[in-house]
């Protein structure tokens, strides 16, 4: 990994290929290594830059709460440090999402494109909310180890549980390696999220969203009415995948986002 020098701190990330410029931004709580298999196909036409958001994975500087906005400023200076001239394609996932319609909204002049998966405009029910606070406490007191005791069932489909051992290894192994003050901040932060809903109508970038069609927190069918909401959008359903639809089924979201790159930018 490199690392680069902003001002909250160190923000760690991967780059690999040439050309256009993508940025894959991870969900919650993980790092750079669940957008892997991505990567390496992806930057064979493209600059694609995964970073490690800041308090996860190698990069330090961890505010609390750790805002969507903050996270956005620091892809934004992260694109400026590495002198990327030319409008990015922002991806992100979950969390991800949430801080793609922050850069949007702040940084529009450096976006060339979005792509959404597993995500979603609105903000949290207050169940939702309790859940996020709760997490918060429970974490710094009792470790990560519940967290991905309580995470893993919910993220991914059935058939990932009972034939991609690998996969379910790495993403309990990203959530217990996840520092519990990252985990409890990250929580507040989305917990103050801003309702995107009403910006959807206005975003004027080629989007893509993709779903994972059995994905339990964010379903298939609320995404595929978020991209109806986005003038022009394109949307993607992926078989066999739940929430981390990017690892549980790498070929076809990889393939929907290089479609997307050449169709749409």
């Amino acid at each position: 990994m490199q690392t680069v020098s902003l001002d909250h701190g160190q923000l760690a990330f991967v780059q690999q290929g040439t050309g256009l410029p993508v940025v894959l931004v991870h969900g919650f709580p993980f790092d750079h290594r669940m957008w892997q298999h991505p990567l390496a196909t992806l930057a064979a036409d493209a600059h694609v830059v995964v970073p490690d958001l800041r308090g996860f994975g190698s990069s330090s500087g961890l505010a609390d709460p750790l805002t969507m906005s903050q996270l956005a400023d620091d892809l934004a200076q992260l694109v400026a440090a590495l002198e990327i001239s030319q409008p990015i394609c922002l991806v992100g996932l979950s969390m991800g999402g949430y801080i793609a319609f922050e850069f949007w909204r702040r940084h529009r002049k450096l976006l060339g494109g979005l792509v959404l998966c597993d995500t979603k405009a609105e903000t949290d029910t207050p169940q939702a909310l309790q859940n996020r606070h709760r997490m918060a406490e429970h974490v710094l007191a009792y470790g990560t180890e519940l967290v991905a005791q309580a995470m893993l069932p919910n993220l991914v489909a059935a058939e990932t549980v009972s034939q991609q051992p690998r996969v379910m290894e790495l993403l309990r192994t990203m959530i217990v390696e996840t520092g519990v003050e990252t985990i409890a901040a990250a929580q507040r932060g989305m917990a103050l999220r801003q309702d995107a809903t009403s910006w959807l109508a206005e975003i004027d970038v080629p989007t893509l969203v993709v779903a994972g069609e059995n994905d339990q927190l964010t379903p298939a069918a609320a995404m595929h009415a978020m991209a109806q909401s986005i003038p022009d959008a394109e949307f993607v359903s992926v078989p066999a995948a739940g929430h981390m639809a990017p690892l549980e089924n790498p070929a076809v979201v990889t393939d929907a986002i290089r479609q997307h790159l050449v169709r749409r930018m």
